[in-house]
């Protein structure tokens, strides 16, 4: 990964007297008997990460799994045991209370599960917070607030106050807070959690949306798998603070790094997740090819045309090489849940 936005290494936060000394003497990577036997409560164990410019990063786990805390500690709203956190050329572990206020003013964008809207204040007002915080001239905070509210798609509402709002509709105004300092990185706690299934989908769909025009760099936080591989470039599962396996979906489908990861995925649905490129075998001596398919595209788009064909389709990447053939077989085994992890 040559691009990196964020990036953290050995970040360890627990609860006791004295974890930072204990850390040291125990050398750093103490065993989780040694933790416990010691009296110390592990919320963040020993966590490495990097996150791609642009990229989506999806940190999941059940509750209690550490997910939450370890984003805190990365913005450092909650303070680390020890470890590094890189984000804008420095380690934040070792920024100044002043240096961190304006990396949040400036860089970072933040939306929490509670939408946290001020409720004396519109929507237009709730929008432009930020900015007046900054200093921002009153002229121009207005005209951003109007721009990030057209894009989340409130225009007409910003005059309301956050009460004549559904819940939808309040979590796109924090959405649009969090974007109105145009953040070079962008935190979601579980923000669509609370919402309705059908709202939730909706925000999903505008989450998505919005991605493809900005462009921002994501770290988003959910327990739930389904919501995690329809927004995910990569996932990180965490369990008892610890990150126990990150890769691309297809990845933690196909590789599980353990049995947790695998009853984690277990319920996934395959054909979503798995591509052309994934299923594809190779191609038999004399067999007649009826169709092309992009190495890349999920099953469950190709699935119709492998039905309708006589034979195999041909799978090739975006340079035309021929990576192998799919057939009807193959999707099957997919959609019927026999696809072997590799």
């Amino acid at each position: 990964m040559t691009d990196v936005a964020l990036a953290c290494r050995n970040v360890w936060k627990l609860y006791g007297p004295d974890p930072k000394g204990f850390l040291t003497r125990r050398g750093v990577r103490p065993s989780d008997a040694d933790i416990k036997g010691a009296g110390y409560v592990a919320a963040v164990a020993d966590a490495t990460l990097s996150v791609a410019r642009g990229e989506i990063f999806v940190i999941m786990g059940l509750s209690g799994s550490g997910k939450s805390t370890l984003v805190r500690c990365l913005a450092r709203l909650i303070e680390p045991s020890t470890g590094e956190v890189m984000f804008a050329g420095r380690d934040l572990l070792k920024a100044s209370p002043k240096e961190l206020i304006e990396l949040r003013r400036h860089k970072m964008g933040m939306v929490f599960q509670h939408f946290a809207l001020l409720p004396h204040l519109t929507v237009l007002d709730n929008v432009a917070f930020p900015l007046e915080v900054q200093g921002v001239s009153r002229k121009d905070r207005e005209a951003r607030a109007r721009e990030m509210t057209a894009l989340v798609g409130l225009e007409g509402r910003e005059l309301n106050l956050p009460e004549e709002l559904s819940g939808g509709q309040q979590q796109r105004v924090g959405i649009a807070r969090s974007l109105a300092t145009d953040p070079d990185i962008w935190f979601l706690d579980e923000p669509f959690s609370a919402l309705d299934p059908l709202i939730r989908r909706e925000m999903q769909n505008e989450f998505m949306r919005l991605q493809s025009v900005l462009h921002k760099t994501i770290v988003f936080i959910t327990h739930d798998f389904d919501e995690a591989i329809r927004l995910a470039d990569r996932i990180a599962i965490m369990r008892d603070g610890r990150i126990v396996q990150i890769g691309t979906p297809e990845e933690l489908v196909l590789s599980p790094a353990d049995d947790y990861v695998a009853e984690f995925t277990r319920e996934a649905p395959r054909a979503k997740i798995l591509s052309a490129r994934a299923i594809a075998r190779a191609k038999r001596n004399g067999e007649a090819i009826v169709g092309n398919i992009p190495a890349d595209s999920k099953v469950e788009q190709f699935a119709r045309k492998v039905e309708d064909s006589d034979g195999a389709l041909a799978v090739h990447d975006a340079d035309g090489k021929l990576v192998g053939v799919v057939d009807r077989a193959a999707v099957m085994s997919v959609l019927i849940g026999t696809t072997e992890a590799s």
